[in-house]
């Protein structure tokens, strides 16, 4: 029987997503970058400056190792209340596993996304969004500061195939992948999903806004 479209386009989403040599026990829903910083406890800009396989735990039975990547913090843009300074952060040594590779004694900056554990350990792993900060557009770089989490009140919702519906008045719906076959395309890279008054959420072209802004900051 010969595959429906619908099958089709889903399995070439999947080569998309699936990184190479990835086991089956990591997977991962797409999500926006916008998504990413308001559900992440911690947005950084940062440069790895070593890496070492470290237990996993203080428990010797426990055979599982980790990346401690060492990092130089330039700069944070969520996550002040649980940690103020971050020196290492950890992610799974296995790839199946959704351990993170970065590269280590460059001069890459990368944007991490992640999550903070309750002894104040950061992890990160490769569901999280993280990008070579050359890689960002200058919308994104400048929605770091504001625009994305002043917006978090809105959902994304991803359109894989026609027809696509909105479930709410506060979803944005996501068209990369219809669009252009790839999920963090032209829309993600320049396009903010933003909330009314009215509480309704509608995409804005992030120049827009970052000119006003530079208008507001000249003007009295």
């Amino acid at each position: 029987m010969p595959w429906s479209p619908w099958a089709l386009l889903l399995l070439r989403l999947l080569a998309v997503l699936w990184p190479p040599g990835l086991g089956e026990a990591c997977s991962c829903a797409p999500a926006h970058p916008q998504q990413h910083v308001c559900h992440s406890a911690l947005v950084i800009r940062a440069k790895i400056s070593s890496e070492k396989v470290v237990p996993a735990s203080a428990n010797p039975a426990d055979s599982e190792k980790m990346v401690r990547y060492e990092i130089k913090q330039i700069k944070m843009f969520k996550g002040f209340e649980k940690v103020k300074d971050v020196q290492y952060i950890y992610t799974p040594f296995d790839s199946s596993l959704c351990g993170v590779k970065l590269e280590a004694n460059s001069q890459k900056q990368y944007l991490l996304t992640g999550q903070v554990r309750g002894d104040g350990k950061v992890f990160i792993h490769l569901c999280n969004y993280i990008e070579p900060w050359e890689d960002l557009s200058l919308v994104q770089r400048e929605s770091l500061n504001h625009h994305y989490l002043l917006n978090c009140g809105c959902q994304i919702t991803t359109c894989y195939s026609v027809p696509c519906t909105i479930p709410a008045s506060n979803d944005c719906l996501w068209t990369d992948w219809l669009l252009e076959r790839k999920l963090y395309g032209y829309q993600a890279q320049h396009y903010i999903c933003m909330k009314h008054v009215d509480g309704t959420c509608r995409w804005y072209p992030g120049h827009l806004h970052l000119r006003k802004e530079l208008v507001d900051i000249i003007q009295p």
